[in-house]
């Protein structure tokens, strides 16, 4: 197992949280009380979750991921995703969840 790992940045109305490890059923509270506080620490316009650390993400992360988006929509905060590797956007095509998410960077 792959112990969740959690960041956060502020910068220009931007809070960056970049996430490593695994995003699971064991670790999907963490990731959702680690972001709800981050939110309500500040104004942001934009929310990027840098998810190019997640070695695995099941389908409670899955789940996760829509449900912050949800949660930052309700803050008037757009949600990017970042660093998606080719296996998670993969996934997000399988699922036909990949134009659901906002993507940031090149």
């Amino acid at each position: 197992m792959d112990a969740l790992r959690l960041s956060t940045m502020r910068c220009d109305g931007t809070v960056t949280v970049t996430v490593a490890g695994e995003l699971d059923i064991a670790t999907t509270g963490q990731l959702r009380a680690h972001v709800a506080h981050a939110l309500t620490e500040g104004r942001w316009s934009r929310l990027v979750l840098d998810v190019g650390g997640v070695s695995f993400i099941g389908a409670a992360g899955l789940g996760l991921l829509i449900a912050l988006q949800r949660l930052a929509h309700g803050q008037h905060t757009a949600l990017y995703l970042a660093g998606v590797t080719p296996s998670l956007l993969q996934l997000l095509r399988v699922t036909q969840l990949e134009g659901h998410f906002r993507r940031a960077g090149p």
